[in-house]
């Protein structure tokens, strides 16, 4: 299943066969704003370990999620405080991952040491449908095999995992550029996970 939709119009009915391929536990490939990333259902330990294995991922690296909006997150997780909320306040939707406690029902391969997980509302309306339709954060690890070049094109994915997949969603290229930053604020202070997109300076500031 590969269906295209413009970014600019978009059109929810489009990627209700794409949504209805993760619910039911397959894997969907889709734009965000940085490259084209692989969707599964979080909570299922078959689809999970499918995606695991099509991209020859080290079971010990957590994978990161996208969500519709904050809203979506909250009723997961529960409501976002103090340096959480203030951070995605600041930069959702955008490039930053925020690392927050995992909420009952995840996969444990999803989450970090099996206790938090990261989240983010990216800034490409595509994949905010897509997390929308689905009712649900999904998975948001970059569309490739490990240690392979990240697609900024559906092209891309198709060529090299189209075969493995249960659908594509064809937005249009992906921009690039640096990845998401990611920030673990469940400790006692905020804590650099990976450099990206957002300079961590900025989010200091944003805290202060």
């Amino acid at each position: 299943m590969e269906v295209r939709i413009d970014a600019g119009r978009l059109d929810r009915a489009l990627v209700v066969e794409a949504a209805a391929a993760v619910r039911s536990g397959g894997i969907v490939a889709y734009p965000t704003d940085t490259l084209y990333g692989l969707a599964a259902d979080p909570a299922s330990a078959a689809a999970i370990a499918q995606l695991y294995r099509i991209k020859g991922r080290p079971v010990e690296r957590a994978i990161p999620l996208i969500a519709a909006g904050i809203d979506q997150v909250e009723a997961c997780a529960g409501a976002l405080t103090g340096r959480a909320r203030a951070l995605a306040e600041c930069f959702w939707p955008g490039p930053l991952t925020i690392v927050i406690p995992a909420w009952a029902g995840l996969d444990e391969r999803v989450c970090a040491d099996g206790a938090t997980v990261a989240v983010r509302v990216p800034a490409h309306p595509v994949a905010r449908l897509l997390a929308a339709t689905c009712g649900w954060p999904i998975t948001s690890t970059s569309a490739n095999r490990s240690g392979g070049q990240a697609p900024m094109t559906a092209a891309e994915v198709r060529r090299t995992l189209g075969d493995e997949l249960q659908g594509i969603v064809d937005g249009g290229p992906c921009p690039g550029g640096a990845p998401s930053t990611i920030v673990d604020v469940t400790g006692a202070g905020p804590r650099l996970v990976r450099p990206g997109a957002v300079p961590w300076e900025r989010v200091l500031e944003c805290l202060r």
